[in-house]
């Protein structure tokens, strides 16, 4: 998708310095500590994974992220570039996309259609040329509708192209949500558990995916499914009460223990050893209640 964005000798110096920089997030919310203290680094064309349990974190570091929420302290740069003053409209032409945790399709609109709306930072032809009509318009909106059906036919879903979103099964929506991201070719995609609501065998397929899309750009992932940030991510971090309390390969966090208490909790997995020392193995679904 970032092809033509990056051709020329300067292809390989923008790639390696299509980086995020987190540096010292930190968010309150009246009383309640979101962030604490928050750093990391999403290297350019790799798969970052931020996991941790429910109200962890995870979703206020990504609205830092895209201007949604302003921290107290602590800096965030893409590319060299610091995005502390950056309005959330104006992240497209930054290069930097985000898909949400809901679907927030347009039902009335088709799914093309849908789609192109995500590609407004790269139209050519100003609001009266449209409102008139003019012969300028016509071809812009040619131009992005033929980009809107390379990002569908990129994640599988060309053929849906004409229909309505609310006709489609959930899988097929969450790969239209994440085309109207694509269209923008960005150079960052925030990606905010892309996985909910898939089913089990899907998730190899959204995983190919998403591997396949860092080649272009840099990819940084929400999600709660493991068994997917385990097979897709270069590294993890490890949100637990607002803070990072591990970071590494997805190797290294697995057989952290810090990580282990976090989703299990101090007590389950005290509990957990002493069982292990009897020869038992809990099961660790059933004791964080999924």
């Amino acid at each position: 998708m970032n092809d033509g964005s990056r051709e020329g000798s300067g292809t390989a110096v923008e790639a390696a310095a299509d980086s995020l920089h987190v540096r010292g997030i930190s968010v309150h919310f009246g009383g309640i500590v979101a962030l604490d203290n928050v750093s990391m680094i999403a290297p350019a064309c790799q798969v970052t994974g931020i996991i941790g349990p429910n109200g962890a974190g995870k979703t206020t570091l990504l609205n830092v992220l895209c201007g949604f929420v302003k921290p107290e302290h602590g800096t965030v740069s893409f590319a060299g570039r610091e995005l502390g003053r950056v309005r959330p409209h104006q992240l497209a032409g930054l290069g930097i996309a985000r898909t949400l945790q809901g679907i927030g399709l347009f039902s009335g609109l088709s799914v093309i259609e849908n789609v192109m709306v995500g590609s407004t930072s790269l139209a050519r032809a100003g609001f009266w040329s449209g409102l008139l009509g003019l012969p300028r318009s016509d071809a812009d909106e040619r131009r992005l509708r033929d980009q809107a059906e390379q990002a569908l036919r990129l994640v599988g879903v060309a053929d849906h192209a004409d229909a309505k979103p609310d006709t489609l099964a959930h899988g097929l929506r969450k790969r239209v949500v994440l085309a109207r991201a694509l269209v923008a070719r960005p150079r960052l995609l925030l990606l905010d558990e892309p996985a909910s609501g898939l089913a089990d065998a899907e998730l190899a397929e959204l995983g190919e995916l998403i591997t396949s899309l860092a080649r272009t750009c840099t990819v940084v992932v929400i999600e709660h499914r493991m068994d997917l940030m385990m097979s897709v991510c270069s590294q993890i971090f490890v949100l637990d009460f607002g803070k990072v309390i591990a970071a590494g390969t997805p190797e290294q966090v697995q057989a952290d223990a810090a990580v282990t208490n976090a989703y299990l909790g101090t007590d389950i997995a005290a509990e957990a050893g002493a069982d292990q020392a009897d020869g038992a193995v809990p099961d660790a679904k059933e004791s964080s209640g999924g």
